[in-house]
């Protein structure tokens, strides 16, 4: 890499000239919280080195991805051994025909599965694929929930979209819209009343299986078998997003959990080992509607790319052998407990929802529940231990609706340090 300055100040100037916002993804510019973002020069096992020298205990883990921490030394030599053979062939490779075994062999929904090359590739094939498969138009999405910066779901979207105080993006037709029904999540007679007014117009039905890109909120006891029922009954296809929880609760994702079989499943993240990967898959009936057996156009030049396949493979294989769930689980319990305790002693409302490895803070009286819940929360709380916190080297997600990660990296000093660190950040807001 040529020369370059020094400092994040200095490189987020030169950015701010040459790209939108001096980011390549929203979220990363700190917007929400303030300041200028720091640059990452490398990454190792739980850390994050910076251009101005500073070591960050990271929790953000390039969201959601390094499961394994960053730069494992097994997924470095699996991409290391694949790039001795090229880095893109345009043909079928092997690899891609392992991490489809995989695949089928851990997520009890799919049975077939195409690969490509990013969460929103998955997320929009997956809704072309309901549509051409049920011959109808409607899609339904939940509030808060993202699902990829694809046209006709960023419609009261999470994630960046909702940090930026934008949900609806601009530039999105409102014919798109107008095919995109739009619900709270965890309303149970919403849900009925919805199906009930269009359950004959709805191709799919997509949720993030638990939806984590408004921060972190849990479905009711219940509430996801109630959309599975409704889907069958009417015909709709049930899309499970589990490009953020496939692989990272479990080997299955949140259907092994839940014991919820959705009809499609949209995968990506821990898939591609630190490398861009998306895939999608389901029921044999519904992906034989693919191209080149079907009518449903997909493709992609680096789809199936053997240095992600191979890198993916390496992760998944490190998780069936470890098994680390447990682990991952008691350390989110055990950060989940610190900021509940200090909150308590300081006075403040304060909702930690955790599920394993994946955890969010919610400055609010009561559990957070909706889409409408979490962006009443106090998020002026959060700027300020955002700041505190990385000022004392714990490195939190950028934004008050994002959810903070944990990986098989993080040791015990590292969480008892992190909870050190947040308990004090509490105790000066």
């Amino acid at each position: 890499m040529a020369d370059s300055p020094s400092s994040s100040e200095a490189l987020f100037e030169r950015a701010r000239h040459l790209i939108p916002g001096g980011v390549n993804s929203p979220v990363r510019a700190f917007r929400s919280v303030g300041g200028t973002p720091f640059f990452t020069k490398r990454a190792e096992g739980a850390r994050l080195h910076t251009v101005d020298g500073r070591e960050l205990i990271d929790f953000v883990c390039t969201w959601g991805p390094a499961v394994h921490g960053h730069n494992h030394p097994a997924i470095r030599a699996a991409v290391a051994e694949a790039l001795e053979g090229g880095t893109s062939f345009g043909t079928p490779n092997p690899y891609e025909v392992e991490m489809a075994e995989w695949i089928t062999r851990l997520v009890p929904s799919v049975e077939r599965v195409r690969c490509c090359n990013s969460g929103t590739e998955a997320t929009m094939s997956c809704i072309r694929l309901a549509r051409g498969f049920t011959g109808r138009d409607k899609i339904v999405k939940f509030a808060g929930c993202y699902h990829g910066h694809v046209d006709s779901l960023l419609v009261k979207a999470g994630s960046g979209a909702l940090t930026l105080g934008n949900p609806d993006s601009a530039g999105v037709p409102a014919s798109f819209a107008a095919e995109t029904l739009v619900i709270p999540y965890n309303d149970p007679q919403a849900l009925d009343a919805l199906f009930y007014d269009h359950g004959e117009e709805i191709a799919g039905v997509i949720v993030e299986s638990y939806p984590a890109n408004c921060g972190l909120i849990l479905p009711s006891q219940g509430y996801i078998k109630q959309l599975r029922d409704l889907c069958t009954r009417h015909g709709a296809v049930l899309i499970f997003d589990e490009v953020m929880t496939g692989f990272r609760l479990a080997p299955g994702g949140v259907q092994e959990i839940e014991g919820i079989t959705p009809d499609l499943t949209a995968m990506g993240k821990v898939i591609g080992g630190g490398l861009p990967v998306g895939a999608f898959g389901g029921r044999a009936d519904i992906m034989g509607k693919l191209a080149p057996e079907g009518p449903v156009y997909q493709a992609g030049t680096l789809s199936g790319n053997p240095l992600a396949m191979a890198a993916g493979i390496a992760a998944i294989q490190l998780l069936v052998e470890e098994n680390p769930y447990a682990r991952l689980d008691a350390m989110g319990r055990q950060l989940a407990g610190a900021l509940r305790d200090a909150a308590t002693k300081k006075g403040i409302p304060l909702q930690v929802p955790q599920t394993g490895s994946m955890l969010c803070l919610f400055f609010a009286e009561e559990p957070v529940m909706d889409y409408d819940a979490a962006v009443a929360s106090d998020t002026a709380y959060f700027k300020k231990l955002f700041h505190l916190a990385l000022e004392a080297g714990v490195y939190l997600a950028p934004s008050p609706f994002e959810t903070l990660f944990i990986s098989t990296a993080h040791e015990v000093a590292d969480i008892d340090r992190a909870c050190e660190v947040l308990a004090a950040a509490v105790g000066k807001l």
